[in-house]
Protein backbone atom coordinates (compact mmCIF):
# COMPACT_ATOMS: atom_id res chain seq x y z
CA UNK A 1 0.00 0.00 0.00
CA UNK A 2 1.40 3.44 -0.85
CA UNK A 3 1.73 6.31 1.75
CA UNK A 4 2.41 9.76 1.75
CA UNK A 5 2.60 12.44 4.59
CA UNK A 6 0.71 15.77 3.87
CA UNK A 7 1.40 18.58 7.12
CA UNK A 8 -1.93 19.57 8.21
CA UNK A 9 -2.67 23.25 9.20
CA UNK A 10 -2.07 22.54 12.52
CA UNK A 11 1.52 21.49 11.57
CA UNK A 12 0.64 17.56 12.24
CA UNK A 13 1.38 14.68 10.28
CA UNK A 14 -1.35 12.74 9.11
CA UNK A 15 -1.05 9.66 6.74
CA UNK A 16 -3.33 9.91 3.19
CA UNK A 17 -3.38 6.83 2.32
CA UNK A 18 -3.45 6.20 -1.92
CA UNK A 19 -4.23 3.14 -2.79
CA UNK A 20 -7.55 3.05 -2.41
CA UNK A 21 -8.37 4.26 -5.63
CA UNK A 22 -11.26 2.90 -7.80
CA UNK A 23 -9.72 -0.67 -8.79
CA UNK A 24 -11.15 0.70 -12.44
CA UNK A 25 -8.82 3.88 -12.48
CA UNK A 26 -5.72 1.69 -11.22
CA UNK A 27 -5.29 1.04 -15.59
CA UNK A 28 -2.56 2.52 -18.03
CA UNK A 29 -4.41 5.38 -20.25
CA UNK A 30 -5.47 4.03 -23.32
CA UNK A 31 -2.66 3.56 -25.74
CA UNK A 32 -1.39 6.74 -27.70
CA UNK A 33 -3.41 8.87 -28.95
CA UNK A 34 -3.31 11.75 -31.35
CA UNK A 35 -5.23 14.25 -31.90
CA UNK A 36 -4.54 17.52 -34.35
CA UNK A 37 -6.96 20.19 -34.39
CA UNK A 38 -7.54 23.95 -34.89
CA UNK A 39 -7.79 25.71 -32.02
CA UNK A 40 -8.35 30.05 -31.97
CA UNK A 41 -5.81 30.13 -34.97
CA UNK A 42 -2.87 27.96 -34.55
CA UNK A 43 -2.54 23.86 -34.25
CA UNK A 44 -1.94 21.96 -31.60
CA UNK A 45 -1.19 18.73 -30.17
CA UNK A 46 -2.79 16.30 -28.12
CA UNK A 47 -1.24 13.79 -26.29
CA UNK A 48 -3.59 12.05 -24.77
CA UNK A 49 -1.80 8.90 -23.25
CA UNK A 50 0.98 9.04 -20.66
CA UNK A 51 2.79 5.36 -21.88
CA UNK A 52 4.41 4.88 -18.18
CA UNK A 53 1.57 6.81 -15.59
CA UNK A 54 -0.97 5.04 -13.75
CA UNK A 55 -4.66 6.53 -13.40
CA UNK A 56 -4.96 8.75 -11.50
CA UNK A 57 -2.46 11.20 -12.10
CA UNK A 58 -1.94 12.99 -8.67
CA UNK A 59 -1.69 17.04 -9.44
CA UNK A 60 0.00 18.38 -6.48
CA UNK A 61 -1.42 21.90 -4.85
CA UNK A 62 -1.28 24.41 -1.94
CA UNK A 63 -4.83 24.02 0.45
CA UNK A 64 -5.79 27.34 -0.18
CA UNK A 65 -9.58 27.55 -1.47
CA UNK A 66 -7.71 29.50 -4.31
CA UNK A 67 -5.05 27.11 -4.74
CA UNK A 68 -7.75 24.07 -4.93
CA UNK A 69 -9.58 26.48 -7.38
CA UNK A 70 -6.98 27.44 -9.57
CA UNK A 71 -6.14 23.49 -10.01
CA UNK A 72 -9.15 22.91 -11.04
CA UNK A 73 -9.48 25.71 -13.80
CA UNK A 74 -6.14 24.28 -15.32
CA UNK A 75 -7.70 20.78 -15.44
CA UNK A 76 -11.16 21.92 -16.71
CA UNK A 77 -8.50 23.45 -19.51
CA UNK A 78 -6.86 20.37 -19.80
CA UNK A 79 -9.58 17.88 -19.84
CA UNK A 80 -11.08 19.91 -22.30
CA UNK A 81 -8.24 19.45 -25.01
CA UNK A 82 -7.82 15.94 -24.01
CA UNK A 83 -11.35 14.61 -22.80
CA UNK A 84 -10.19 11.01 -22.50
CA UNK A 85 -8.76 12.04 -19.56
CA UNK A 86 -11.73 13.53 -18.39
CA UNK A 87 -13.72 10.33 -19.33
CA UNK A 88 -11.22 8.45 -17.86
CA UNK A 89 -11.59 10.19 -14.13
CA UNK A 90 -7.46 10.97 -14.64
CA UNK A 91 -6.74 13.17 -11.83
CA UNK A 92 -6.49 13.37 -8.50
CA UNK A 93 -6.26 16.41 -6.37
CA UNK A 94 -3.06 16.80 -3.72
CA UNK A 95 -3.16 19.55 -1.30
CA UNK A 96 -0.07 20.18 0.38
CA UNK A 97 0.52 22.71 3.25
CA UNK A 98 3.71 23.65 2.91
CA UNK A 99 5.86 25.78 5.26
CA UNK A 100 4.40 29.10 4.09
CA UNK A 101 1.08 28.35 4.94
CA UNK A 102 1.90 26.99 7.81
CA UNK A 103 3.76 30.38 9.36
CA UNK A 104 1.82 33.37 9.87
CA UNK A 105 3.11 35.56 12.44
CA UNK A 106 5.76 36.28 10.54
CA UNK A 107 7.38 37.51 7.17
CA UNK A 108 8.36 34.92 4.52
CA UNK A 109 11.64 36.61 3.84
CA UNK A 110 12.32 35.93 7.97
CA UNK A 111 11.53 32.23 7.42
CA UNK A 112 13.05 31.41 4.30
CA UNK A 113 11.42 33.99 1.15
CA UNK A 114 8.15 32.48 -0.70
CA UNK A 115 10.40 29.69 -2.05
CA UNK A 116 8.33 27.99 1.12
CA UNK A 117 5.38 27.78 -0.54
CA UNK A 118 6.45 25.32 -2.98
CA UNK A 119 9.21 23.73 -1.13
CA UNK A 120 7.34 20.24 0.27
CA UNK A 121 5.73 20.66 -3.45
CA UNK A 122 8.68 20.34 -5.50
CA UNK A 123 9.63 17.62 -2.76
CA UNK A 124 6.57 15.56 -3.61
CA UNK A 125 7.09 16.29 -7.13
CA UNK A 126 10.77 15.35 -6.97
CA UNK A 127 9.71 11.80 -5.32
CA UNK A 128 7.14 10.63 -7.45
CA UNK A 129 3.92 10.92 -4.85
CA UNK A 130 2.84 13.38 -7.43
CA UNK A 131 3.25 13.67 -11.46
CA UNK A 132 2.32 17.67 -11.76
CA UNK A 133 1.80 20.43 -9.19
CA UNK A 134 -0.04 23.86 -10.11
CA UNK A 135 1.27 27.49 -8.70
CA UNK A 136 0.40 30.78 -8.59
CA UNK A 137 3.52 32.20 -10.82
CA UNK A 138 4.30 34.90 -8.39
CA UNK A 139 5.13 32.65 -5.69
CA UNK A 140 7.56 30.31 -7.54
CA UNK A 141 11.24 30.82 -7.40
CA UNK A 142 12.79 32.16 -10.09
CA UNK A 143 15.43 28.99 -10.11
CA UNK A 144 13.39 25.75 -9.92
CA UNK A 145 15.16 22.71 -7.95
CA UNK A 146 17.11 20.78 -10.34
CA UNK A 147 14.80 17.98 -12.00
CA UNK A 148 11.61 20.24 -11.67
CA UNK A 149 10.68 22.37 -14.81
CA UNK A 150 8.16 24.91 -15.39
CA UNK A 151 6.34 22.93 -18.23
CA UNK A 152 3.14 25.37 -18.82
CA UNK A 153 1.88 28.53 -18.22
CA UNK A 154 -1.98 29.48 -18.29
CA UNK A 155 -3.41 32.52 -20.21
CA UNK A 156 -3.08 35.55 -17.55
CA UNK A 157 -5.69 36.48 -15.38
CA UNK A 158 -5.93 40.45 -14.50
CA UNK A 159 -2.62 41.31 -13.01
CA UNK A 160 -3.52 43.96 -11.19
CA UNK A 161 -3.63 44.67 -7.00
CA UNK A 162 -6.54 45.96 -5.55
CA UNK A 163 -6.76 48.04 -2.65
CA UNK A 164 -9.48 47.03 0.09
CA UNK A 165 -10.76 49.04 2.79
CA UNK A 166 -12.22 48.05 5.77
CA UNK A 167 -16.27 48.42 6.12
CA UNK A 168 -15.83 50.62 9.11
CA UNK A 169 -13.76 53.61 6.77
CA UNK A 170 -15.56 52.50 3.29
CA UNK A 171 -17.48 55.76 1.69
CA UNK A 172 -17.94 56.56 -1.73
CA UNK A 173 -14.79 56.57 -4.10
CA UNK A 174 -14.72 59.05 -7.14
CA UNK A 175 -11.13 60.69 -7.42
CA UNK A 176 -9.73 57.63 -10.26
CA UNK A 177 -7.15 59.95 -9.99
CA UNK A 178 -5.56 59.81 -6.56
CA UNK A 179 -6.64 56.33 -6.09
CA UNK A 180 -5.02 56.35 -2.32
CA UNK A 181 -7.13 59.30 -0.90
CA UNK A 182 -9.72 57.08 -0.25
CA UNK A 183 -7.25 55.94 2.61
CA UNK A 184 -7.35 58.29 5.57
CA UNK A 185 -4.92 60.14 7.33
CA UNK A 186 -2.26 57.58 9.06
CA UNK A 187 -4.22 54.43 8.28
CA UNK A 188 -2.76 51.17 9.29
CA UNK A 189 -2.40 48.77 6.18
CA UNK A 190 -2.85 45.13 6.72
CA UNK A 191 0.57 43.70 4.45
CA UNK A 192 3.06 41.09 4.03
CA UNK A 193 3.99 42.52 0.33
CA UNK A 194 7.23 44.90 0.75
CA UNK A 195 6.47 45.48 -3.11
CA UNK A 196 2.96 46.94 -2.18
CA UNK A 197 4.35 48.74 1.19
CA UNK A 198 7.01 50.59 -0.39
CA UNK A 199 4.90 51.63 -3.32
CA UNK A 200 2.17 52.99 -1.02
CA UNK A 201 4.68 54.78 1.59
CA UNK A 202 6.70 56.13 -1.36
CA UNK A 203 3.43 58.27 -2.39
CA UNK A 204 1.79 58.59 1.33
CA UNK A 205 4.48 58.40 3.71
CA UNK A 206 2.07 58.98 6.31
CA UNK A 207 0.47 55.38 6.18
CA UNK A 208 0.92 52.62 9.22
CA UNK A 209 1.50 49.12 8.40
CA UNK A 210 0.88 45.93 10.12
CA UNK A 211 1.61 42.20 9.06
CA UNK A 212 -0.86 40.73 7.73
CA UNK A 213 -0.89 37.08 6.23
CA UNK A 214 -3.43 34.16 5.49
CA UNK A 215 -5.31 33.01 2.67
CA UNK A 216 -7.49 35.59 0.84
CA UNK A 217 -10.71 34.91 3.09
CA UNK A 218 -8.79 34.89 6.15
CA UNK A 219 -7.40 38.51 5.25
CA UNK A 220 -10.91 39.47 4.44
CA UNK A 221 -12.24 38.11 7.69
CA UNK A 222 -9.45 40.08 9.88
CA UNK A 223 -9.94 43.42 7.78
CA UNK A 224 -13.74 42.90 8.24
CA UNK A 225 -12.90 42.39 12.31
CA UNK A 226 -11.25 45.82 11.88
CA UNK A 227 -7.79 44.47 12.78
CA UNK A 228 -6.98 47.01 10.21
CA UNK A 229 -8.23 50.03 7.90
CA UNK A 230 -7.23 48.87 4.93
CA UNK A 231 -5.23 45.93 2.89
CA UNK A 232 -4.32 45.18 -0.68
CA UNK A 233 -4.64 41.00 -2.44
CA UNK A 234 -4.22 39.88 -5.97
CA UNK A 235 -7.54 40.56 -8.03
CA UNK A 236 -6.76 37.90 -10.15
CA UNK A 237 -7.30 36.05 -6.98
CA UNK A 238 -10.44 37.91 -5.88
CA UNK A 239 -11.90 37.17 -9.78
CA UNK A 240 -11.37 33.45 -9.39
CA UNK A 241 -12.74 33.08 -5.73
CA UNK A 242 -15.59 35.34 -7.66
CA UNK A 243 -14.96 38.24 -4.27
CA UNK A 244 -14.42 40.90 -6.70
CA UNK A 245 -17.39 42.95 -5.26
CA UNK A 246 -14.49 43.12 -2.20
CA UNK A 247 -12.42 45.01 -4.15
CA UNK A 248 -12.54 49.46 -3.29
CA UNK A 249 -10.19 50.26 -5.71
CA UNK A 250 -8.54 48.20 -8.84
CA UNK A 251 -4.93 49.77 -9.20
CA UNK A 252 -3.42 51.07 -12.75
CA UNK A 253 -0.06 49.21 -12.66
CA UNK A 254 1.15 52.59 -14.06
CA UNK A 255 0.01 53.23 -9.91
CA UNK A 256 1.27 50.44 -8.37
CA UNK A 257 3.79 47.86 -10.60
CA UNK A 258 1.79 44.02 -10.00
CA UNK A 259 4.63 41.41 -8.84
CA UNK A 260 6.29 39.75 -11.34
CA UNK A 261 4.27 36.41 -12.65
CA UNK A 262 1.16 38.27 -11.07
CA UNK A 263 -2.36 36.41 -12.08
CA UNK A 264 -0.39 33.70 -14.06
CA UNK A 265 -0.94 29.85 -13.08
CA UNK A 266 2.20 27.88 -13.67
CA UNK A 267 2.22 23.95 -13.98
CA UNK A 268 6.03 22.24 -13.08
CA UNK A 269 6.70 18.53 -13.82
CA UNK A 270 9.56 16.79 -13.41
CA UNK A 271 12.02 17.46 -16.18
CA UNK A 272 12.91 14.03 -17.50
CA UNK A 273 8.85 13.49 -17.89
CA UNK A 274 8.79 14.09 -21.99
CA UNK A 275 5.15 12.66 -21.87
CA UNK A 276 3.21 15.18 -19.31
CA UNK A 277 5.10 17.72 -20.99
CA UNK A 278 4.34 17.19 -24.62
CA UNK A 279 0.44 17.19 -22.90
CA UNK A 280 0.97 20.47 -21.01
CA UNK A 281 2.66 22.14 -23.98
CA UNK A 282 -0.65 21.84 -25.96
CA UNK A 283 -2.52 24.46 -23.34
CA UNK A 284 0.15 26.53 -23.04
CA UNK A 285 -0.75 30.08 -23.21
CA UNK A 286 1.74 31.75 -25.48
CA UNK A 287 1.39 35.65 -24.69
CA UNK A 288 1.62 33.93 -21.08
CA UNK A 289 4.95 32.42 -21.63
CA UNK A 290 6.26 35.42 -23.62
CA UNK A 291 5.43 38.29 -20.44
CA UNK A 292 6.13 35.48 -17.80
CA UNK A 293 9.93 34.91 -19.26
CA UNK A 294 10.33 38.65 -19.09
CA UNK A 295 8.87 39.33 -15.69
CA UNK A 296 10.96 36.51 -14.45
CA UNK A 297 14.37 37.21 -15.78
CA UNK A 298 14.01 40.99 -14.27
CA UNK A 299 13.71 39.35 -11.32
CA UNK A 300 16.28 36.78 -11.21
CA UNK A 301 18.72 39.32 -12.74
CA UNK A 302 17.57 41.90 -9.78
CA UNK A 303 18.61 38.58 -7.61
CA UNK A 304 15.90 40.01 -5.66
CA UNK A 305 14.91 38.55 -1.95
CA UNK A 306 11.67 38.95 -0.38
CA UNK A 307 12.86 41.84 1.53
CA UNK A 308 13.26 43.79 -1.79
CA UNK A 309 10.55 45.82 -3.10
CA UNK A 310 10.66 44.72 -6.77
CA UNK A 311 7.50 44.91 -9.41
CA UNK A 312 7.90 43.93 -12.97
CA UNK A 313 4.94 43.73 -15.26
CA UNK A 314 5.02 42.81 -18.70
CA UNK A 315 2.20 43.12 -21.60
CA UNK A 316 1.90 42.70 -25.90
CA UNK A 317 1.72 46.28 -27.61
CA UNK A 318 -1.15 45.87 -30.44
CA UNK A 319 -1.84 47.87 -33.48
CA UNK A 320 -4.88 50.25 -32.02
CA UNK A 321 -8.02 48.63 -32.85
CA UNK A 322 -6.89 44.83 -32.82
CA UNK A 323 -8.02 42.41 -30.57
CA UNK A 324 -6.55 39.93 -28.35
CA UNK A 325 -5.59 36.88 -30.11
CA UNK A 326 -4.04 33.95 -29.35
CA UNK A 327 -0.29 34.05 -31.18
CA UNK A 328 1.95 31.05 -31.51
CA UNK A 329 5.68 31.23 -31.64
CA UNK A 330 5.39 30.71 -35.66
CA UNK A 331 3.59 34.15 -35.42
CA UNK A 332 5.65 37.08 -36.42
CA UNK A 333 6.40 38.35 -33.00
CA UNK A 334 4.28 40.87 -31.23
CA UNK A 335 6.13 43.89 -29.35
CA UNK A 336 6.25 43.32 -25.68
CA UNK A 337 6.28 46.47 -23.07
CA UNK A 338 8.28 45.15 -19.96
CA UNK A 339 7.84 47.61 -16.94
CA UNK A 340 10.35 47.30 -13.89
CA UNK A 341 10.54 48.65 -10.57
CA UNK A 342 12.72 48.49 -6.95
CA UNK A 343 12.58 50.42 -4.01
CA UNK A 344 13.44 50.20 -0.18
CA UNK A 345 10.82 49.54 2.06
CA UNK A 346 10.32 52.23 3.44
CA UNK A 347 9.61 53.76 0.02
CA UNK A 348 12.48 56.42 0.26
CA UNK A 349 13.81 55.20 -2.78
CA UNK A 350 11.65 54.17 -5.67
CA UNK A 351 13.07 53.43 -9.20
CA UNK A 352 10.95 52.46 -12.35
CA UNK A 353 11.37 52.29 -15.87
CA UNK A 354 10.11 50.72 -18.90
CA UNK A 355 12.23 48.42 -22.00
CA UNK A 356 10.00 47.56 -25.57
CA UNK A 357 10.81 44.30 -27.97
CA UNK A 358 9.75 41.59 -29.27
CA UNK A 359 8.21 39.23 -27.50
CA UNK A 360 10.51 36.32 -29.02
CA UNK A 361 13.25 38.52 -27.00
CA UNK A 362 11.26 38.05 -23.75
CA UNK A 363 14.56 36.86 -21.55
CA UNK A 364 17.02 39.36 -23.15
CA UNK A 365 14.66 42.49 -22.17
CA UNK A 366 14.03 41.30 -18.84
CA UNK A 367 17.55 40.70 -18.05
CA UNK A 368 18.51 44.40 -19.66
CA UNK A 369 15.95 46.05 -17.60
CA UNK A 370 17.34 43.91 -14.57
CA UNK A 371 20.65 45.44 -15.52
CA UNK A 372 19.70 48.96 -15.75
CA UNK A 373 17.70 49.01 -12.55
CA UNK A 374 20.30 47.27 -10.76
CA UNK A 375 23.21 49.88 -11.85
CA UNK A 376 20.99 53.01 -10.60
CA UNK A 377 20.13 51.67 -7.34
CA UNK A 378 21.35 51.95 -3.98
CA UNK A 379 23.01 48.51 -3.14
CA UNK A 380 21.51 48.38 -0.05
CA UNK A 381 18.34 47.86 -1.87
CA UNK A 382 19.67 44.07 -2.63
CA UNK A 383 20.54 43.09 0.94
CA UNK A 384 20.49 39.68 1.21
Amino acid sequence: MESSFILTSAGQEEVVELADQQKELQKKVPEKKIIEKKVTGKRVTEHCHSGRHSLPLRVGTRASPLALKQTRLFLEMLTRFCPVLRDAGAFQEFPIYTTGDQVQNRRLAEIGGKGLFAKEIHEALSDGRIDFAVHSLKDLETTLPSGVVLACTLPREDARDALIVAPHLMTTFTDLEDPYSILPQGALIGCSSVRRQAQLLHVRPDLNFGLLRGNVQTRLKKLGDQLCDATLLAFAGLKRLSLTERASVVLDPTVMVPAAGQGIIGVTVREDDDELRELLAAIEDYEARSVATAERALLRELDGSCRTPIGGYARFIRPEGEQASEYSSSDCSPELHLTGLVAREDGSFLLKRSIQGKADEAESLGRELGKSLRRDSPSDIFRV
